[in-house]
């Protein structure tokens, strides 16, 4: 099909943070990119307030690290406290997280999100259409026909792909028929976001209090917000809970000084997967694909992963370097990590929101005892490394991070610049790669942390996705050969 049939390349629904970050990766990528979204400007209130290293780590990538730096701070330690103020579990983050960044931020969306918006106006390879929603679609072997709606009416746009990041209720996902696993989590909390006055004490860690009288989280955002999040009790209604006379005395409770309560919201947090997230030339991406529980603060991390793993495939797939069936490895590598996260908040959320008095009391004995015990109550938040999809399984290092080392100020993703990299002992030589050796001079201040990762790994080479996970490690020239493979495997096997 002619090339000037296509609208673009890729048509992306919704711009909220994982839309925004998913058409800004392809437009970087040199893809044609269409980002469309119902509304006319970025939700003007906060939604998510963590995010961790590899998420800065992707800022980075795309150029808004030192904006979101001004609108976030390092997140303090995790604590869950019995209802009596006894401490049952507290995580204390490392300063200095593998991706070189710290290991988690508290935030404040909006301004990430005009962040990242504006980098994608500022693109030459992508065109936004705001106040335009999807209202249907269909496939066939070449492309996508979304039929959009905007100020100018309804028009049909025909691209390559179409990646759905419209939310948790997902047009895109609906049309494809797109059915959801349901973890069967389902509780009724109310957030409150407050602007802290002047002289206003907040706590200084985040806090879970695990109160059967009523469950709370208390959350720091970005410099000068404060969030509080109430479970609901049965028999309590969306109305009854957002009236002042019933929010003030809850927050006030906490003696923190002035504020000012910025949102109101009765939200009902859910553990939810798509069986399916590509069906031929579509594709869902965050809250489309997936929906986390916020006790783990990675529901917008996950997305923002999702649009990583996502971009560079469609760019390998679109530029000719890939077969199409490269994106068969999407979801095979997300999904298992994403349920990770879903089942770790889960699991927080059953030992905060338990409301029986006897069982809260044996909770509460049990994690004091694990906590003198120094055994963790709770499973490690770090997934596993990717068992399958683009990877040299059984490599040692492969599907996991590949660290970031730094010099000062100079970090070694913005040396080595975006693409796949190939690292060697000596300089490798590798087509269509970007390789380099610890002997190369411009390497010359990373490569004692580099060489020390190949040493852990008994490795002569480290093969680097483009999303900044290791394909595999081994010998340059068998890496180089395996990679390219991997990208194209029925013409290898022809």
């Amino acid at each position: 099909m002619a090339e000037t049939e296509f609208d673009c390349d890729v048509l992306v629904a919704g711009l909220g943070p994982v839309g925004a970050m998913q058409a800004v990766l392809l437009a970087r990528a040199g893809v044609r990119v269409i980002a469309i979204d119902k509304d006319t400007e970025v939700y003007p209130l906060p939604r998510a307030a963590h995010f961790d290293h590899e998420i800065m780590r992707l800022f980075q990538q795309v150029g808004v690290a030192q904006e979101v730096e001004r609108h976030a701070r390092a997140a303090p330690a995790y604590v869950f406290r019995a209802a009596d103020g006894q401490t049952l579990l507290q995580t204390d983050l490392p300063a200095l997280a593998p991706s070189g960044w710290a290991t988690g931020y508290m935030f404040h969306q909006p301004a990430v999100e005009n962040a990242l918006r504006a980098q994608l106006v500022a693109s030459r390879n992508a065109e936004v259409r705001l106040g335009c929603r999807l209202v249907d679609l269909t496939q066939d072997a070449a492309g996508v026909d979304a039929v959009v709606e905007g100020p100018q009416g309804r028009a049909t746009l025909r691209a390559r792909y179409l990646v759905g990041c419209d939310g948790a209720s997902s047009r895109v996902r609906e049309a494809i028929g797109g059915e959801l696993d349901d973890y069967r989590f389902d509780e009724p909390w109310l957030v409150i976001d407050a602007l802290l006055g002047e002289g206003a004490t907040p706590p200084q860690v985040n806090l879970q209090i695990c109160d059967p009288a009523r469950p709370t989280t208390c959350v720091l955002m970005g410099p000068g917000r404060h969030r509080w999040e109430f479970m609901l009790l049965p028999g309590e209604t969306a109305e009854q809970v957002l009236d002042d006379a019933f929010i003030t005395p809850l927050v006030e409770r906490w003696g923190c000084g002035p504020m000012t309560i910025e949102r109101k919201a009765v939200y009902r947090f859910h553990g939810l997967v798509a069986k399916a997230w590509r069906e031929g030339r579509v594709l869902l991406a965050g809250d489309s694909a997936h929906q986390t529980p916020p006790f783990a603060g990675q529901g917008m991390c996950a997305g923002l992963r999702d649009a990583a793993n996502l971009a560079w495939k469609l760019k390998a797939v679109l530029a000719g370097e890939a077969d199409e069936a490269l994106l068969d490895t999407y979801q095979p590598e997300r999904e298992p990590h994403v349920r990770t996260y879903i089942e770790l908040a889960i699991g927080m959320g059953r030992v905060v929101c338990t409301l029986d008095r006897e069982a809260a009391a044996q909770r509460d004995a049990a994690m004091l005892a694990q906590r003198a015990a120094g055994v963790a109550p709770l499973p490690p938040a770090s997934p596993a490394p990717f068992a399958s999809g683009c990877i040299l399984a059984g490599s040692p290092g492969a599907g996991g991070v590949f660290p970031q080392p730094l010099d000062g100020e100079r970090r070694l993703d913005d040396l080595l610049g975006e693409g796949p990299w190939l690292i060697g002992r000596t300089a490798p030589i590798a087509a269509g790669i970007a390789a380099f050796g610890l002997d190369d001079p411009a390497l010359a201040p990373f490569a004692a942390a580099v060489g020390a990762w190949l040493d852990r790994h008994q490795a002569q080479a480290v093969l680097v996705r483009p999303d900044r996970y290791v394909f595999g490690t081994g010998e340059a020239a068998q890496l180089a050969a395996a990679y390219l493979q991997a990208l194209r495997p029925a013409r290898a096997a022809a």
